[in-house]
């Protein structure tokens, strides 16, 4: 549970480059969607304005419409009217007459009716005369005769409900116009129906929505592009960043190791030059001293013993002062340095060691050279400690892409790379994929611990880069 709460933990965790691009990111994000909202909702309120705007404006044209209609009608029955008495039956059936062959258009017409409820006038809907329709409702439920009657009574006006269509049959939207004959007690009107009106504030309405839907598109681009930008400037200033770090970097881990290299040669002269001169020149004082004695044989024990001691501490210095920088590598080049190193491995442990190498046309140059030396002395040292090997190959040979450097043994094998809770250890194998590293080189370990066959293989891979021209190398100097 510990160890996936610890996975989850990473997993969320972000670096410092993500917390600053989310930094630069994050308000811009913010105020694009807030753009967006404003927009969206400025552009709704402006065209839903116009929108109604011009519905009023072609709603008010169909009832000055309604109005020219009324008018025409009464013009034309207005004398017959006029002359009539309240009870007059037969000007009132020449008014109904005449308003039955009033048609207009292809669904306008005129109808009556009394002011108790009773249709006389319905020419394109002839199913509704003389009826009493008290008490009629459209699907909606908005009443519609009590209401007409009401208008009529009172002087005249619009009123608006859901009719049958007579050219589709269907429920539409209808603006009627009534006015009053209060001498008979009847109600006049027409109507027009405003489907079309409905259609193009649907359209409109539908417009204004592609239209915000198109600017969203757009404010949603603008702000990827932003984005990217963004995201594609802080790559690159990232990258640039992080190129100039790991150049500083190359070129600090290159002194630090020209700075070893420069003080393990000054150690190993001053013990070569100073210490050494000083344990010859005490173990040829004791020789002289030995022979100037008279003989005494426990004194000259003694003394057989301390030269013994000196040679060894001589042997051992000369010993430390090769591996800090034997001298062969700069006389000799890298060839011989190695076979000394493998002579002396194969003395000192008495492991079978070979060594091979093919002499080729192209020289390494000095920082090549260096560091084939030391990752064979590490990989030496490694095989010594913690191998269990019984044999050693190591062969140097030259290519096309440059040189390569490889090292095999037989022994047991090794875990690699090295698992996280061995984070550590392997100080000697991170300095030679430091050094291989430095020079552009490529550093390969090839171990198997598991199975039926055990060892390890070390291949140095050193780029072309490396290799100096014949004209610039010494003719003493071998690979």
């Amino acid at each position: 549970m510990t160890t996936f709460l610890v996975r989850v933990r990473d997993m969320l965790s972000i670096s410092y480059g993500q917390k600053v691009f989310l930094l630069a990111t994050l308000p811009l994000v913010v105020a694009v969607f807030l753009i967006f909202l404003v927009v969206s909702n400025q552009s709704r309120q402006l065209a839903e304005r116009e929108i109604l705007a011009l519905e009023r404006q072609l709603i008010d044209a169909k009832r000055a419409e309604l109005r020219n209609y009324l008018s025409i009608a009464r013009t034309a029955f207005v004398n017959t009217y006029g002359r009539a008495a309240p009870d007059d039956a037969e000007a009132k059936l020449a008014v109904t007459r005449e308003l039955s062959a009033m048609l207009y258009g292809q669904d306008g017409y005129f109808f009556v009716f009394d002011y108790d409820g009773n249709n006389l006038v319905a020419p394109r809907q002839t199913t509704l005369i003389g009826k009493n329709w008290i008490g009629l409702r459209d699907p909606n439920g908005t009443p519609i005769t009590d209401t007409l009657i009401q208008i009529a009574r009172s002087g005249g006006g619009y009123h608006s409900f859901d009719w049958p269509k007579p050219s589709t049959g269907t429920s539409e939207r209808m603006i009627v116009y009534v006015n009053g004959l209060q001498d008979w007690r009847w109600v006049i009107g027409t109507g027009v129906f405003i489907d079309d009106v409905l259609e193009n504030v649907a359209a409109s309405r539908a417009d204004v929505e592609a239209r915000i839907t198109r600017t969203s598109y757009y404010i949603v681009a603008i702000a990827i592009a932003a984005l990217v930008g963004v995201f594609t400037t802080g790559m690159s200033l990232n990258l640039r960043e992080r190129r100039l770090a790991d150049a500083k970097l190359k070129q600090l881990t290159q002194r630090i190791i020209d700075a070893q290299e420069e003080e393990r040669g000054r150690v190993a002269r001053e013990l070569h030059d100073g210490i050494s001169q000083m344990l010859v020149g005490v173990r040829y004082a004791l020789e002289l001293a030995r022979r100037k004695r008279d003989s005494n044989a426990a004194s000259d024990t003694a003394l057989a013993k301390g030269i013994e001691g000196l040679n060894s501490a001589s042997q051992e210095v000369r010993r430390i002062s090769r591996d800090l920088r034997p001298g062969v590598l700069d006389d000799l080049g890298l060839g011989p340095a190695l076979q000394a190193l493998v002579d002396d491995f194969s003395k000192r442990t008495d492991i079978d060691a070979e060594f091979e190498t093919v002499v080729f046309r192209n020289r390494l140059d000095r920082e090549a050279r260096i560091a084939l030396y030391r990752i064979a002395q590490e990989a030496l040292t490694n095989i010594e400690r913690h191998a269990d090997a019984t044999h050693v190959n190591m062969t140097l040979k030259g290519h096309r892409n440059g040189a390569m450097l490889r090292i095999i043994d037989n022994g047991k094998g090794m875990v690699w790379p090295q698992p996280a809770r061995h984070e550590g250890t392997g100080i000697g194998l991170r300095n030679m994929q430091e050094r291989i590293e430095q020079l552009n080189g490529s550093l390969r370990i090839l171990s198997a611990r598991y199975g039926d066959q055990t060892g390890t293989v070390i291949e140095a891979q050193i780029p072309l880069s490396h290799m100096l021209s014949p004209q610039k190398t010494n003719r003493k100097e071998s690979a």
